[in-house]
C-alpha cells in the first residue's frame, strides 16, 4: 500500500531545500506519495511539481521567530497534517522542525522524522539563547522517531548535546545531482566567458546565501589580505548582499569582487573557479562543497561541523579556523601557488565521494527510515524522558517546544 509522506521545510531553497526535494523525488512512486509543505521556495518547487510532488505553501511559515506568524503557521500545519492522512511527517530546518513535528504529534502521525542539516544554536550567540534551542530539541526528541544528520560532525554534536538517542540517529550525506559539467580547459573558458572574466584571471569562488552564517565580511577581508591578486566571485543572494557591495567598494576591491546574487546556472559557473572557498561561521555539510568537488575544484573551507567529512586537511583540501581572515588568506594563497597539489586534492576528493552523496542513496535511506517500526516504550532513561514514547507530552503542555522557541528570542 502506498504511504503518504509530508516533507515540511521553512525555506525550500539552496542546500537544505535541495536535500528535501531530492529526497522526496527519489522515493519509489509505487511505495510513497509525497507532499511538500513550505513557507517559501524557488525553482526547487517547480522541480518538485515536475516530479509529481504536491506543493503546499504556508506563507506564515517564516524563519524569524514571530509569535503571531508562528501561531498561524502551526494552525495551518495542524489542518494540513490532520486532513492529509499522512503515514510519515518528515521535517527539515529549525522552524519547520518545531512546528511540523508538533502538528504531527497533534495528529498522531505514525512516524515522525527530522533532518538535522545543522543547528539553530552555535558559538556566536548568547549562552541563554543557545541553551533554549537545545532544550527545545531535547523536548522534541520525545515526539521524534528518527533523526537524519547531514554529516558526521552534525551527528556527533547532536549526541554530545543529548538532543537525540543513539538509536534514533542515522547519518547521511547531502544529496546533490551528479556534476553536469566538470572542470576542463574548455568548461573553464566557457564559464569565464559567462562571467566576463579573462581566461588568465585568478579566481576564488563561492556559492552560498550572503548572511551572518556565511561570514561574507571575513571572505572579503581574506581576499584583501591575499598576496595573490585574485578575483572573488560570490554566487548567492541574501540580506547582506548590498552591505557587502558597499564594503568591497570601501576596501578598494570593486574591480576584484563579483557579487552575482542568485543564479540558476551554478553548475556551469563552477569550472571558472581556481579554488572554491567557504568562510562560514557554522554549517552542517554544505551541498555547494560537494558540488564543487564533484566538478573537480579544490576546496578551502572553515573547519565547522561536518565539513571535514569531505574536506580532509592536506588530503582533499585545506581547512581553516572560522572568523580568521588571515588564515583563510594564507590557505588560499597556498592553494593557488601550488596548483599541482591543489589538483591532487580535487582528484582525491572526487574519488572519495563515490555514490554516498547521490539522490538515489538518500532515497534508499529514506525508505529504510520510513519503514522502520516505532520503538516499543521502555522505562525512562536520562534527561530525555521515556525512550521510544509516541509522546503526547502528557506531563507537560504539548506546546512546550514552541514556548521555549519563543523564549529563545
Amino acid at each position: 500500500m502506498t504511504q503518504r509522506v509530508a516533507h515540511i521545510i521553512t525555506r525550500c531553497v539552496a542546500g537544505a531545500g535541495g536535500v528535501a526535494v531530492r529526497g522526496a523525488v527519489s522515493l519509489p512512486r509505487d511505495l510513497y506519495c509525497s507532499t511538500l509543505v513550505v513557507g517559501s521556495g524557488d525553482v526547487l518547487l517547480d522541480e518538485a511539481r515536475a516530479h509529481g510532488v504536491e506543493v503546499i505553501v504556508v506563507p506564515d511559515l517564516v524563519s524569524p521567530i514571530s509569535p503571531a506568524s508562528d501561531a498561524r503557521a502551526l494552525r495551518s500545519l495542524d489542518a494540513i497534517v490532520r486532513s492529509g492522512g499522512f503515514d510519515v511527517v518528515h521535517t527539515h530546518s529549525a522552524k519547520a522542525g518545531v512546528l511540523g513535528r508538533v502538528a504531527a504529534a497533534h495528529a498522531k502521525v505514525p512516524r515522525i522524522v527530522h533532518t538535522l542539516h545543522g543547528f539553530p544554536w552555535h558559538d556566536f550567540q548568547s549562552v541563554a539563547v543557545r541553551q533554549a534551542y537545545i532544550r527545545t530539541e531535547r523536548a522534541l526528541s520525545r515526539i521524534t522517531d528518527a533523526y537524519l544528520a547531514v554529516g558526521t560532525g552534525v551527528a556527533v554534536e547532536a549526541l554530545r548535546r543529548g538532543v537525540v538517542r543513539p538509536d534514533q540517529l542515522v547519518t547521511i550525506g547531502p544529496a546533490v545531482e551528479p556534476a553536469r559539467v566538470t572542470a576542463s580547459p574548455l568548461s573553464r573558458a566557457r564559464a569565464r566567458a559567462l562571467l566576463g572574466l579573462p581566461d588568465d584571471a585568478t579566481v576564488v569562488g563561492t556559492v552560498g546565501r550572503m548572511d551572518f552564517q556565511k561570514a561574507p565580511e571575513v571572505m572579503l577581508e581574506a581576499v584583501r589580505r591575499m598576496h595573490t591578486r585574485a578575483v572573488l566571485v560570490w554566487v548567492g543572494g541574501g540580506p547582506l548582499l548590498e552591505a557587502m557591495a558597499h564594503r568591497a567598494h570601501a576596501a578598494g576591491l570593486s574591480d576584484r569582487v563579483l557579487l552575482l546574487g542568485n543564479r540558476q546556472d551554478v553548475p556551469e559557473l563552477l569550472p571558472a573557479f581556481d579554488v572554491f572557498a567557504m568562510s562560514s561561521r557554522y554549517e552542517g555539510l554544505p551541498c555547494a562543497i560537494v558540488e564543487a568537488q564533484e566538478c573537480g575544484i579544490p576546496v578551502v573551507a572553515t573547519s565547522v561541523n561536518a565539513v571535514s567529512d569531505v574536506v580532509v586537511p592536506g588530503v582533499t583540501g585545506l581547512l581553516v579556523a572560522p572568523q580568521d581572515p588571515t588564515q583563510l588568506a594564507a590557505a588560499l594563497d597556498h592553494a593557488l601557488s601550488h596548483p599541482r597539489q591543489a589538483a591532487a586534492w580535487a582528484q582525491r576528493a572526487r574519488a572519495q565521494l563515490g555514490d554516498r552523496y547521490e539522490p538515489g542513496t538518500l532515497g534508499a535511506t529514506l525508505c529504510e527510515v520510513y519503514a522502520a517500526e516505532p520503538t516499543e516504550p521502555t522505562e525512562p532513561t536520562g534527561p530525555l524522558g521515556p525512550t521510544g514514547e509516541r509522546a503526547t507530552l502528557t506531563h507537560r503542555p504539548l506546546l512546550t517546544p514552541v514556548t521555549a522557541w519563543h523564549r529563545a528570542s
